[in-house]
């Protein structure tokens, strides 16, 4: 009896594993894959351009406030015009001088690079930057939707 209860038991514990990962399984969605423009593996290019601290130094702060504000304003146009995916400053002191990071949803180089020269910290020497062709998840995109639910102030 106890045998047979625990054999039971058992193919219950099974059936209901596999059920749970049936459920667990992702779904493809082939027109979301489309609209991202993902490729079998969900993938797609991108450019990454780091920001250096550039060779200008300066000591105005109402001078470097606005150069600051443009470059927040900046972001902010070129993620609604859907050309940024990610950007973020990087926290504390780094031995390559990086001081933030966009990544760019385009696969050119010279695109991404006109892009970046529309920020005006970088126009004033404030920023250098450095490109580098990346290749991630297609769904990055998908995290600005949400990020302004999530923010209860902007930068």
């Amino acid at each position: 009896m106890k045998t047979k209860f625990l054999i039971v038991l058992s193919m219950v514990t099974a059936a209901l594993s596999l059920a749970q990962k049936k459920t667990e399984e992702p779904k493809f969605n082939q027109k979301l894959a489309d609209s991202l423009g993902a490729d079998k593996y969900g993938m797609k290019p991108y450019v990454i351009v780091m920001l250096t601290t550039g060779s200008v130094k300066i000591d105005d702060k109402t001078k470097m406030g606005e150069l600051m504000k443009g470059h927040m304003e900046n972001i902010g146009k070129l993620a609604k015009e859907g050309k940024i995916t990610i950007a973020g400053p990087f926290s504390g002191k780094n031995q390559r001088d990086y001081r933030g990071m966009f990544i760019f949803n385009t696969k050119s180089k010279e695109e991404a690079e006109s892009w970046v020269k529309t920020d005006p910290a970088v126009s004033a020497g404030v920023f250098n930057y450095e490109i580098f062709p990346w290749y991630g998840s297609a769904a990055l995109p998908l995290y600005l939707k949400h990020h302004d639910e999530i923010a209860k102030e902007n930068p």
